[in-house]
């Protein structure tokens, strides 16, 4: 009986890790739980863009460094996020985002998304509400923009990024 439940788990999983395969798109999962984090909850609009759907595929945020989205990032971060992690980032009662000295996987912009859509422990909460899933890149290319720490923890910018890389000093 309990070989057979055991089969059971296993075969979802199997049929779950496959489904995912299949469609193509990456899994997102709660920092906090682990779970699978529903992308469909929240808000509709911005789900579409090409910086989604191509995000959605690879994990790849093509707003990063991108001198036309990084204003809209800057606007996004100041109104949802400065007030707990600072104006730069820097932390306040939320933690500092422009250093390599993370509470979670933040070193890739899939953990970044995971933490910012699904949110974490104390006071960060999930942003679905808030945020498009399109804005919510614009303000994950701003954290990266604000980075401080050195080149080689930057597994989010392309090797051509990471060669040109120099730590935010301000503007």
């Amino acid at each position: 009986m309990k070989q057979a439940g055991f089969k059971r788990i296993i075969c979802g999983i199997a049929i779950s890790l496959f489904a995912s395969a299949a469609s193509g798109q990456m899994v997102f999962r709660s920092a906090v739980t682990g779970d699978e984090l529903d992308l469909t909850e929240g808000l509709e609009e911005g789900r579409d863009t090409p910086a989604v759907q191509n995000f959605m595929q690879t994990g790849v945020n093509i707003y990063n460094e991108d001198e036309e989205a990084l204003p809209r990032g800057e606007s996004l971060f100041a109104t949802a996020c400065s007030a707990c992690h600072g104006h730069v980032g820097e932390g306040k009662i939320g933690p500092s985002l422009n250093t390599d000295r993370w509470d979670y996987e933040l070193n890739t912009d899939k953990g970044l998304f995971e933490v910012i859509y699904g949110g974490a422990t104390r006071q960060m909460g999930p942003q679905y509400e808030v945020l498009t899933q399109d804005d919510m890149l614009h303000v994950m290319a701003w954290i990266r923009h604000l980075y401080t720490g050195p080149a080689e923890y930057t597994e989010w910018f392309t090797d051509e990024q990471r060669a040109r890389f120099t730590p935010y000093e301000g503007e």
